[in-house]
């Protein structure tokens, strides 16, 4: 995905079994952010860091969209436990962060392994990609700032 190129109509199922598609989004900008797993402490405080500014999207017209590979049981304890206020897509299948092209090859402590490399896509209200925030350019912790 790039810069210019339309998100895939179809983004998926959330923690409450809602299918998602990018005319749901239709005059509005879009914060599709991917992250790699519920609970653990980058993707938690991208994830609070993007509920605390919540309003702030809203009032600039985004929605806000979360999507990781697994599953929606998964998805409903985080967004419990930290009171998120935007769904999360349950990726089980890796159609989405496949066609994002945004799953690969990881390397972490000598090992190698697949997983998804932390990015963000922000759309116009068309559904058009005008910026993407790779895995090196993410501040987990001032998210929103970057964004907004």
């Amino acid at each position: 995905m790039e810069i210019g190129q339309k998100l895939p109509e179809i983004l998926g199922t959330d923690q409450d079994g809602k299918e998602w598609h990018l005319s749901d989004f239709a005059g509005k900008k879009l914060v599709l952010y991917i992250y790699p797993r519920d609970a653990t402490p980058g993707c938690t405080s991208e994830a609070c860091n993007l509920r605390d500014n919540y309003e702030r999207f809203l009032a600039q017209g985004y929605a806000v969209i979360g999507c990781s590979t697994q599953d929606a049981k998964s998805h409903k304890k985080f967004i419990e436990k930290h009171q998120l206020p935007f769904p999360l897509i349950a990726d089980t299948d890796l159609k989405l962060v496949q066609a994002l092209g945004v799953y690969g090859e990881k390397k972490m402590a000598g090992r190698t392994y697949m997983g998804v490399f932390r990015t963000t896509f922000i759309t116009d209200e068309a559904g058009v990609v005008t910026q993407i925030f790779g895995p090196k350019q993410i501040k987990v912790k001032e998210h929103a700032e970057q964004i907004l």
